[in-house]
């Protein structure tokens, strides 16, 4: 039976449980004229994929806060048809601030949405088939995937396939989204039967037979849940910071076996509190394909039933493996499964891989990964990313995945247009050859931060690009010119451009300082290490030389930043360079 929720809850658990399967106070609040929601519809909101924000650049004191929202797409595996991306171009125009911007979870977020517009933006991204149910909330989040469409690898279609079918099996499915922002018209669904029949499945008691919730229940989730699938080898999804891993396993024909299982990652965390870290996720086991659905039932509801609901600063999934210990996890999980979890595959190593530049996909077409700077589509002076990537969209009606790295690839491309399409882009200063970019600006992300993000405490997306050019400088100036490194900012600890796992982090402390993070894997399989506090954006370079000239003494032949600090250590390093 599923077991009983605690009797002592979080305030906002209170809130999920009266809100009618997250309708009220929203349904309610949506229908004044107010320029703003209260705090109580603000947490529904997110479940309907929207964040009320302010833009903190305008505040005056004494004066009323420039409020606006921020909407996040649902697109399992980054997937953006031609009809969406052309509907989003133009919602960003007529209601947003212009802008565009690919998240780290292979999603689309607009930006500057007036309360008063928000219906209309909802009811043009779903006519257009797009979503935004569930890309925000205590539920499962957008499932990342590699965004390479090799038609000849059938493992890479596997992902796609299970991120959909599984996105689908753990979507809300509350009535309150349709009713709110489609006056009660359901969209058409697509979802497979297997993954209805698992959906209502019992199983071991992983399901509530009353209700509109049977996964999620009253209450849904502790927190926020984070689901990859990748293939052997590619580490694009940074794997080890998902709630849930998974690797597909075939078999020499190509045929799906079933998958690896990793959990319990997750990179948020609050400054000065010693209980909430970093943690990558645990190896679980394998299971074969057709018991996925029951596998990941069973992980989310071991999750629900024993998360903790009490301190949400505690509720993640990783905090529940981490108390409990994989075993005790593992046989609980085993307990809603029914059955053993089996041992795992054996796999190659991971590699960071991000597809950017010009690629056959197997089946004679092309893809083009486009380098997006800190995932902002945008016009500069300078730079036209936006008015290029309609162009192109438009005429040739492309689809187009989103990237875990902030980035844009476009596929199916008729090898007779791609001389047209680089045209485009290279006469907007679109850069398609990625060894034209400098590898740090390349292989580094930033969280928007100021001014929209409530929760930063400093710059990141704006100062990013800044930053990665001082650190070019500085390692020009000590010998190590072509230096590659994975560099990633945010304005808070809560990592939404995940710094944990960067070779070189910097993480929002105080206004214009940052922690400094060292020594994560270059493939992103170790996390990295907090070396300072607090260093301010002008000491960087003083920060950063005598590290990096230590770096040049002491590394072994091709020893990469990340591993240098891994293996030499904080001790010795701040021995040497003394601080």
């Amino acid at each position: 039976m599923v077991s009983t929720p605690p009797v002592k809850l979080a305030k906002v658990e209170a809130l999920k449980q009266r809100s009618n399967y997250l309708r009220e106070p929203l349904a309610t609040e949506l229908q004044q004229d107010t320029t703003h929601f209260t705090e109580d519809a603000i947490q529904i909101l997110k479940y309907h994929g929207s964040y009320q924000q302010d833009n903190r650049d305008n505040r005056v004191k004494g004066q009323e806060k420039d409020y606006q929202m921020m909407l996040r797409t649902r697109n399992p595996g980054g997937f953006i048809p031609p009809q969406l991306y052309l509907a989003m171009d133009e919602l960003a125009s007529e209601y947003g601030n212009e802008t565009m911007r690919i998240t780290t979870r292979q999603g689309f977020q607009l930006h500057g949405i007036l309360k008063k517009n928000l219906k209309a933006t909802i009811q043009k991204m779903v006519k257009n088939l797009g979503s935004t149910l569930g890309a925000c909330g205590d539920v499962n989040r957008n499932i990342m995937t590699p965004p390479a469409p090799f038609k000849n690898l059938p493992e890479y279609g596997y992902c796609w396939e299970y991120a959909d079918k599984i996105a689908d099996l753990l979507a809300p499915q509350t009535g309150a989204y349709y009713e709110i922002w489609l006056d009660g018209e359901k969209s058409v669904s697509g979802e497979a039967p297997e993954v209805a029949k698992a959906r209502s499945s019992n199983g071991n008691g992983t399901i509530f037979h009353e209700g509109e919730e049977p996964i999620y229940g009253t209450q849904y989730l502790p927190r926020k849940f984070k689901i990859a699938i990748t293939v052997p080898g590619d580490n694009s999804v940074d794997l080890f910071s998902q709630d849930i891993g998974l690797v597909v396993i075939t078999n020499a024909q190509g045929e799906l076996q079933g998958f690896n299982v990793y959990a319990g990652g997750g990179l948020g965390r609050t400054h000065n509190k010693e209980e909430t870290f970093a943690r990558i996720a645990d190896p679980i086991g394998y299971v074969a394909k057709d018991d996925i659905y029951t596998l990941i039932k069973a992980i989310v509801s071991t999750q629900r039933d024993y998360g903790d609901r009490e301190n949400r600063r505690h509720s993640r999934m990783k905090y529940l493996i981490n108390d409990w210990g994989v075993e005790k996890f593992t046989a609980q999980v085993e307990k809603y499964l029914g059955k053993k979890i089996e041992p795992l595959k054996k796999l190659p190593k991971f590699k960071y891989l991000d597809f950017l530049g010009w690629h056959e996909q197997g089946d004679g077409k092309l893809f083009l990964g486009i380098s997006i700077e800190n995932g902002r589509v945008h016009d500069t002076a300078t730079l036209k990313l936006r008015t290029a990537l309609r162009e192109v969209i438009q005429k040739y009606q492309l689809p187009m995945r989103l990237t875990p790295h902030q980035n844009a690839l476009i596929h199916d491309i008729d090898p007779a247009d791609q001389e047209a399409i680089d045209k485009i882009l290279t006469a907007a200063n679109v850069v398609t050859d990625p060894n034209k970019i400098d590898s740090i600006l390349r292989m580094s992300m930033a969280c928007p931060a100021m001014p929209t993000c409530g929760l930063a405490v400093t710059e990141s997306e704006r100062a990013l690009p800044g930053v990665n050019a001082r650190i070019r400088s500085v390692l020009k100036e000590v010998g190590l010119p072509k230096l590659k490194m994975v560099v990633r900012m945010t304005g808070c600890p809560n990592g939404c451009a995940r710094p944990y796992l960067a070779e070189l982090a910097f993480v929002g402390s105080f206004p214009e300082s940052y922690q400094v993070w060292l020594g994560g894997a270059p493939n992103q399989t170790r996390l990295a290490q907090p070396y300072t506090e607090r260093m301010h954006i002008n000491d960087l370079e003083s920060f950063l030389k005598p590290i990096f000239v230590l770096f040049k003494q002491e590394r072994k032949k091709s020893e990469s930043f990340g591993d240098f600090c891994d293996r030499l250590g904080f001790e010795k390093i701040r021995a040497a360079v003394g601080y």
